[in-house]
């Protein structure tokens, strides 16, 4: 094999097991993707299908409600001013960066890392949640509508709170993981 093979065949080894190159890892990302998925698109479905847009169904009084909107931008409904002939190309290219970012991120997690790795398909399903809506509708369908007082949150979707969710358990997960020196001792 030569003096090269054998070195680019070790490290590759040894990348492996530090990230756990086995399927595993892989299958628990998508599994939580897709669940969310189908549970996001549930959701929007029978919103479309039983509620009149910008209608609101009080849920709990003076905080939640279900309130059917269309969001043609991102959060907050940013770039929702935007043509539509710049928004959805945007708004792909945006979610396959994340995707493709999304696998680079699991590869290199090793698999010992379920908190990481859920909160990977937690905020994967997300994505491609509101990717799915992007290109059925040109906007996405959100209804969850929480409230206090004056003090309003935009409404949002399941996607949206399965991103929040990943976004917050990686942090915690960065947060408690210990140095690397401790984990060799």
């Amino acid at each position: 094999m030569g003096e090269y093979g054998a070195v680019r065949s070790q490290g590759l080894q040894e990348t492996q097991e530090r990230t756990g190159g086995g399927t595993g890892k892989y299958l628990l990302v998508a599994g939580i993707a897709g669940v969310i998925v189908l549970l996001d698109q549930w959701t929007k479905l029978w919103v479309d299908a039983d509620m009149r847009l910008y209608q609101t169904i009080p849920v709990i009084d003076g905080f939640f409600s279900l309130t059917y909107v269309r969001n043609t931008g991102a959060a907050f409904s940013i770039f929702a001013d935007f043509p539509a002939s710049f928004r959805k190309p945007f708004f792909m290219v945006v979610t396959i960066v994340a995707v493709v970012g999304i696998g680079w991120f699991v590869r290199t997690t090793p698999r010992e890392d379920k908190l990481t790795l859920i909160a990977s398909g937690c905020i994967l399903g997300g994505a491609l949640g509101n990717a799915i809506d992007r290109l059925a509708y040109g906007s996405v369908i959100d209804f969850l509508d929480v409230f206090v007082g004056t003090w309003h949150w935009p409404a949002f979707n399941v996607a949206d709170a399965f991103i929040t969710i990943g976004v917050i358990l990686i942090l915690l997960a960065g947060f408690f993981q210990r140095p690397p020196a401790e984990q060799e001792a």
